[in-house]
């Protein structure tokens, strides 16, 4: 195949949503597809392999697994859904967002900064936008390590990289391949592309423009969500919209506001005087370190889930010097959190699950206090994904107020 040039017949692996719509893609292009799932009991039939010019994998899938490994055997190219939607929208510019945390708020600050569809790793696969976006239409696209990992000529006409922190050292298994899949984001980058990073940086692959950014940046506004977490965000988001041509203004008017992004320190409701906030989507101990500096209330921290390869020591020391009264711990990460915040001093309770969490919390905390939902941790030992442990979090609060 030519670089943009499409399979006669593909397998697609993992058939959730980035499979589901780049089954439907590829077929609505003419591709014979074949799929293979777990859950169809055929993930691991090397067969299907057999007449395949290139498997397209989901993220939440290993590269070692018996398909994808003996695809690369066979020299089968491997393509993330990023990939694939890269090549169907090629008429189609595409902004990049990547980084340790912050993807999805500056990715939606982005898209309603500047009037562009939102896809990729904020949950509507890139590849749904094929013959739904007029060619030439700028695409916001947030993009994580796993759909970084099967890129091979993803290059976007700009591409941020906000932060780089340790982060999915199960998946990766070093900081440094964790790195490096990150910023692939750059590798194929063009000179008249755009490449922005934070400022002081080393050194990136390609040869796009670089531009660089602060926290502490001049904006044509300030952003209406709080934190200097996200005001950094902004100083990206905007880097990136000037690189553009877009007016100050514009650039005004989206910081103005946009109100923030669901299940990232999203208030939930205030009952009694205690301020309920939802920050499910903080599953690294940096989006929590962040979070604990954008309360001065004494915090109820409930922390927990599915760990993710990270220490928990300066979390704990974070928690310790932060106003948490208690921790509440949950999931499988409760016992191994529960030993560092102890060494840390940190006063915390094995709740083991979310509901009694909330219920344990709800029963001591004060008015003017804050209970936080901000786990650190993945979700999928007790919930589908972070958005379902965020809704639960919510139906907990809501029923506290009756």
């Amino acid at each position: 195949m030519t670089p943009l040039e499409l399979p006669v017949r593909a397998l697609v692996l993992g058939l959730a949503r980035s499979g589901e719509a780049a089954r439907v893609a590829l077929e609505t292009q003419g591709t014979e597809v074949v799929v293979a799932d777990r859950k169809l009991g055929n993930d691991g039939d090397l067969t299907l392999l057999d007449g395949v010019e290139v498997l397209v994998k989901s993220p939440g899938v290993p590269g070692d697994e018996p398909l994808p490994a003996e695809a690369r055997r066979r020299g089968v190219p491997v393509w993330s859904e990023i990939e694939l939607g890269y090549r169907l929208l090629a008429g189609n510019p595409i902004l990049a967002v990547t980084g340790t945390k912050g993807k999805t708020t500056t990715s939606e600050l982005l898209g309603h900064m500047l009037g562009a569809p939102v896809a990729g790793n904020v949950g509507r696969p890139l590849t749904d936008l094929v013959g739904r976006v007029e060619p030439g239409r700028l695409i916001v696209c947030e993009v994580s390590s796993f759909q970084l990992e099967d890129v091979h000529e993803f290059a976007p006409a700009v591409a941020i990289l906000l932060n780089l922190e340790r982060d999915h050292l199960d998946r990766h298994g070093s900081v440094d391949a964790y790195r490096a899949a990150k910023l692939r984001i750059f590798e194929r980058q063009r000179p008249d592309d755009v490449a922005v990073v934070p400022r002081g940086f080393g050194e990136i692959r390609g040869s796009a423009r670089r531009v660089e950014f602060h926290v502490d940046d001049a904006l044509p506004a300030e952003p209406l969500i709080p934190g200097s977490h996200n005001r950094e965000n902004a100083a990206a988001a905007t880097a990136a919209a000037r690189a553009l041509g877009a007016e100050e203004e514009t650039i005004a008017r989206g910081l103005r506001t946009f109100p923030g992004v669901p299940h990232r320190l999203e208030p939930v409701a205030e009952i009694g005087g205690v301020r309920y906030v939802n920050d499910s989507i903080a599953t690294n101990t940096l989006a929590v370190r962040r979070a604990l500096t954008t309360y001065d209330a004494p915090l109820h921290l409930i922390l927990g889930g599915r760990a993710k390869g990270e220490p928990f020591d300066e979390l704990a020391a974070a928690v310790a010097a932060a106003n948490v009264v208690t921790a509440y711990l949950i999931g499988e990460a409760a016992e191994p959190l529960a030993v560092d915040l102890g060494y840390a001093g940190v006063p915390f309770l094995l709740a083991t699950t979310l509901a009694r969490a909330v219920a344990e919390a709800a029963s001591v905390a004060r008015p003017g206090e804050v209970v936080l939902l901000s786990p650190a941790c993945a979700s999928y030992d007790q919930f589908r994904d972070f958005e379902q442990r965020g809704e639960e979090f919510r139906r907990l609060v809501e029923n506290l107020g009756g």
